[in-house]
């Protein structure tokens, strides 16, 4: 017979066809010796056994463990002990029936029988309906149903919800979701599901209607609902899609958006999404704006290090100013435009320093009272660096702009975070910091953590210009360590570590062109400070591609090197730079004749160059913030001031340009401003940059340099031109048709970019970009003008691959004509691998 239990009707009383059992029972008890059960009395019992009938697939052992009963246990009948083991077997949701019955009784002694009904097993399940295999792909790791699990209705109602939230987060409001159960005969107790679902069709925003509001335009409530958008036909980028989680997060914009103009009150009473149409809905969203709030009296307690006419002075809000939570917020915690309130103590050592308003409202006035709590002054303990399987710990603590006994400073440590990703060998989006303050001590530990990413690039570039191809190889190892290149141990393919730079190209056109170069780089000379060595040397050889044996050979050989030191300055502010780089360039001419005024002999160049430059730029390809702005001077000897009687103009030109010596100045700055602050950081960013140059001469008596001049028009990358020009790109336009053919003296250019990332995967980061730019060339100062421009714009890709470098792809249309070419296409592609498009 079943026992009691205390928590299921029938186990604690007993039905009206057990009274007629009971009665019947004595005679044959008595013929069969067997005890009777009283349940009108509780009685103790030891449990002598227990057995489980009704499993399929389940260990018996293990329902036994899960009642929690075992041989020997002393229980009460009736009592809670069996309700309990019902309930305990029950939750473990494997089962559609559970019952525990007396099998039977001697004396005091009670043998247990556990009957189980099995929930089947699932064998397999499908989709069915409008659902593709794509998405039957994607609805599987929703649902996350696995072969041998129990089914039961909250798998399947599971499962309905799932799919049908699915698709209305893509759109499809209408769609629904079934599941039909089929026995499985292949397999014992197991059934397969079919999911059926309908998307029904793809539901788009028709309108969003806004009620109650009288200070704030409809169109202004809707700017912030950057998710929730309406289909509009100059709404090109966003989409139209309702999704509930978005729309959530939008309603509360609209409300950051009243609270930013005085009304601390707003409320969204109501709002609802009705059909107007099969496809479309409307939302109607009813806001209560409550008054307008305006700051009255503010005062600073608690605060010991600063006056409060300091606090008050950077905090920025005056009486009578529109209340605005968005802008109190940030002056006291996180101003991304200037200096707040917490920066002023935590760049000072208040680690524990915080800020807590308070406000009192006073009909339309509010009176804010701010808590100081300074707290203790840390300092820096220890620095622990986590993550670098490759990289050097010396590398990355000389970029850690704390030391340990510095008072802790936030900026420095935001500052060291920036400095470590421009470094280019970590993956941007895992170097991090966690200070670990110990408020016994007034010490705080600093743990970096890094995750590195591939650096090295083996670079195959190329591009077309000029009719002719180019093809380059290079090998540039970003993280090399010259130090580790003797212990073979370290060839794990190359030793690394130290962070420098060593570069080998080889550039060819066939039998037209060679170039060969080798450059290194180390960016902390002697380790101690931040101060750069660089060294490189270079050979190009250039033909007409005709036999060496024949009168009509051409060549030009082009042997150089230069060495080179940086450091960064302190002043006006650490993010200068000077860099001096002394070079050398020997010209070799036979019979060459395409671009300088002599055609054989050889001419030299001895050179120096100095640029001063502010960098406040962190990323090295995705640039979301930061600028650049330099200027530079490049100059040889005036070696014509050394013989002041010599007419160079009775000097063949082999002999005129034998020392060859000019001045180049230069000067460019770009800067990046976000345009949009997304969480998923894929924000729009405007990129502007001005370039201007300018080559002169010591003398009229020796006359204008060959070497060295500009030449306009293209994407900056001309086949095998490298023959001693500097290339300005102008898309749009035709390689170097913006310039004569011995090259030009003047230049200026202006870009404006707009970029928006399409992947931030640092394996394969790409963004998208429009352009519109414009420059000019020119001979002489007389006809310079730094506004009569040849314009152009257009659209293009960016893409970089760590282990390939840079590749660009750009589509751009030219605005002016230029004369003397008007065959010139308005248009045209430029594409570019691993080469940038100059420097301007």
């Amino acid at each position: 017979m079943r026992l009691p239990s205390p928590t299921n009707r029938a186990l604690t009383r007993v039905p009206a066809f057990l009274l007629l059992l009971w009665l019947a029972l004595p005679a044959t008890a008595q013929k069969l010796d067997v005890p009777v059960m009283d349940y009108s009395y509780p009685k103790e019992y030891t449990i002598g056994g227990i057995t489980v009938s009704g499993c399929v697939t389940r260990d018996p052992n293990a329902v036994k463990l899960f009642s929690g009963l075992k041989v020997g246990d002393k229980i009460t009948i009736p009592g809670e002990r069996i309700g309990k083991s019902i309930r305990a077997i029950w939750d473990q949701r494997l089962f559609t029936d559970v019952r525990i019955e007396e099998a039977e009784i001697r004396g005091a002694t009670i043998f247990l029988n556990i009957i189980v009904t099995e929930n089947p097993q699932l064998a397999s399940y499908g989709f069915a309906g409008t659902v593709s295999r794509s998405e039957g792909d994607k609805l599987r790791d929703a649902i996350n149903l696995q072969r041998g699990q129990q089914v039961n209705e909250a798998v399947k109602a599971n499962a309905v919800r799932a799919v049908s939230n699915y698709f209305i987060e893509k759109g499809y409001l209408k769609a629904t979701a079934r599941v039909v159960e089929n026995r499985d005969t292949s397999l014992e107790n197991s059934v397969r599901l079919q999911v059926l679902a309908d998307k029904g069709p793809r539901v788009r925003i028709k309108d969003i209607n806004f009620h109650g509001n009288e200070n704030l335009t409809s169109a202004q409530l809707r700017r912030p609902m950057k998710s929730t958008k309406r289909k509009r036909w100059y709404n090109i980028f966003g989409s139209s899609k309702f999704k509930r989680s978005d729309y959530r997060a939008d309603k509360g914009k609209v409300i950051d958006l009243y609270n930013e103009k005085g009304y601390r009150n707003a409320t969204i009473t109501h709002d609802t999404m009705r059909f107007v149409s099969p496809k479309k809905i409307a939302i109607d969203i009813t806001v209560d704006e409550g008054k307008q709030f305006h700051f009255r009296n503010i005062d600073f307690t608690g605060n010991t290090k600063y006056s409060s006419d300091t606090l008050v002075r950077l905090l920025g809000i005056k009486r009578g100013d529109v209340y605005n939570k968005k802008k109190l917020d940030s002056r006291l915690y996180m101003n991304p435009s200037g200096v707040d309130i917490s920066s002023l103590y935590m760049d000072r050592g208040y680690l524990s320093f915080n800020p807590n308003p308070i406000e009192r409202v006073e009909g339309d006035s509010i009176d804010l009272e701010i808590r100081i709590h300074e707290g203790k002054q840390y300092r820096v303990r220890d620095i622990t660096i986590a993550g670098n399987t490759k990289t050097f710990d010396h590398v990355i603590r000389r970029e850690i702009r704390t030391r340990p006994g510095d008072l802790f400073d936030r900026s420095e440590v935001i500052r060291s975070q920036q400095q470590l990703i421009s470094l280019g060998f970590f993956d941007p989006a895992q170097v991090g910091v966690n200070p670990r303050p110990d408020p016994r001590t007034g010490m705080v530990d600093l743990d970096y953590t890094v995750a590195e990413k591939p650096s090295d690039r083996l670079e195959l570039s190329g591009g077309y210009g000029g009719g002719r191809v180019l093809v380059s190889l290079g090998l540039s190892f970003t993280n090399f360590s010259v130090r580790k290149m003797f212990e073979k141990k370290a060839w794990t393919p190359l030793p690394a570590g130290d962070g420098q730079t060593l570069s080998l190209r080889a550039q060819t056109n066939g039998s037209y062109y060679q170039s060969y170069s080798l450059s290194f780089i180390e960016p902390w000379l002697g380790g101690r400070k931040p101060t750069s060595l660089s060294m490189g040397g270079y050979y190009t050889r250039q033909t007409n591609g005709v036999s060496s044996e024949s009168p009509l050979f051409q060549q030009l050989g082009i042997i150089g090197g230069s060495i080179g030191l940086g450091k960064r300055l302190k002043w006006p502010d650490d993010y200068f730079f000077l860099n001096i780089t002394a070079s050398y360039q020997q010209y070799k001419l036979d019979n060459w004749n395409s671009l300088f005024s002599f055609t054989n002999g050889t001419s030299n160049v001895y050179a120096l160059q100095v640029r001063f430059a502010r960098r406040s730029i962190a990323e090295p390809f995705w640039i979301t913030q930061g600028s650049e702005t330099s200027i530079s001077v490049k100059a040889t000897p005036p070696f014509s001031a050394f013989h002041p009687d010599t007419d160079y103009t009775l000097l063949e030109p082999s002999e005129q340009y034998k020392l060859a010596e000019f001045y180049k100045w230069k000067f460019t700055s770009q800067w990046f401003t976000k345009l949009t602050r997304s969480k998923s950081k894929h924000d729009l960013v405007l990129m502007g940059r001005v370039g201007y140059g300018f080559i002169g001469r010591y003398s009229e008596r020796k006359g204008d340099s060959p070497f060295e001049r500009f030449y306009l028009g293209g994407s900056g990358l001309t086949g095998f031109q490298l023959d001693g020009r500097e290339i300005i790109a102008l898309r749009g336009y035709d390689d170097l048709s913006l310039s004569p053919n011995y090259g030009s003296f003047f230049v200026n250019k202006y870009t404006a970019e707009l970029r928006f990332p399409v992947s931030l995967n640092p394996s394969a980061t790409i963004f998208a970009l429009g352009f519109a730019e414009a420059a000019n060339a020119f001979n002489s100062i007389d006809r310079y003008d730094p506004f009569r421009l040849y314009r152009s714009a257009g659209i293009g890709l960016r893409l970089f691959l760590p282990m390939f470098g840079p590749m660009g792809l750009d589509y751009g249309w030219r605005f002016d004509d230029v004369p003397g070419q008007p065959n010139m296409a308005k248009s045209q592609f430029h594409f570019t691998l691993g080469i940038d498009l100059g420097e301007l």
